[in-house]
């Protein structure tokens, strides 16, 4: 770890803290998702969210495949009772839109339920937003090069090599599906209750950085201290990131 990242993530890691006592003082409800690629760097990136804050006042949500009942229910049910109550942070490392990605993309849906799900999802954000749920949904991207450097490595890690799925070792051979669909998703997902934004994140640790800035710029808390976000590695959803090299192609 080089002395400028570790001192710029310090800072960032006191603002967190920082936001963190916000929102439990004010009694916020804040819900963080984390979709991407796969290694596309989600688990490191929480990791250093959620470092230094209180563990009884932030959970990490990581569900499992659906079980049999789970199958038989409303799609957002078993995602309702993992919600923020008052004072609480949530963080889904990925979510409800495994139906948007790899769901749609390994044919583990039908069509007619993923054309529903990017039919529901903006009505059913826009409940939980007026709601008083504060959404911050983040897409991480990486190019194919990177993707095939990452699961390599991950094979020959033994620390690592549990994060090895059969759905990540074809992930490369459907990169290009993938992308399609994450270019549908954001179309159709982004709104002004729950916008998309996208990260970079060829760059783990400057990705890293862009994204935890970007983040506690969005929360209104005291005493903050002003930290602006790499433009070139995030950048809330629009058009214009399929053309400027945010998203990758």
């Amino acid at each position: 770890m080089s002395k400028e990242y570790a001192k710029k993530l310090r800072h960032l890691q006191i603002e967190l803290v920082k936001m963190q006592r916000h929102v439990i003082a004010k009694g916020q409800k804040l819900l963080i998702i984390l979709e991407g690629r796969d290694t596309a760097g989600k688990d490191g990136t929480i990791k250093r969210i959620t470092e230094h804050l209180s563990p009884r006042d932030i959970r990490i949500m990581a569900l499992s495949k659906p079980s049999d009942v789970e199958v038989t229910q409303w799609y957002f049910q078993r995602y309702v009772s993992h919600l923020p109550a008052a004072g609480e942070i949530v963080l889904f490392n990925r979510s409800w839109y495994n139906r948007a990605g790899v769901e749609h993309v390994m044919g583990f849906c039908s069509e007619g339920e993923y054309q529903e799900f990017l039919r529901d999802v903006p009505v059913f954000e826009g409940m939980l937003a007026q709601g008083g749920i504060t959404i911050l949904k983040y897409y991480l991207d990486i190019d194919k090069k990177e993707q095939k450097k990452r699961i390599d490595a991950r094979r020959k890690d033994p620390l690592k090599q549990w994060k090895i799925s059969p759905i990540d070792e074809k992930a490369l051979h459907h990169f290009d599906d993938y992308t399609a669909a994450r270019d549908k998703m954001l179309r159709q997902t982004d709104s002004a209750a729950a916008p998309w934004i996208v990260v970079r994140a060829d760059d783990k640790k400057a990705a890293r950085l862009a994204l935890i800035a970007d983040m506690i710029s969005r929360v209104d808390y005291h005493d903050a201290a002003k930290h602006e976000a790499d433009e070139q590695i995030v950048s809330r959803f629009n058009e214009d990131c399929f053309k400027n090299g945010i998203l990758a192609k």
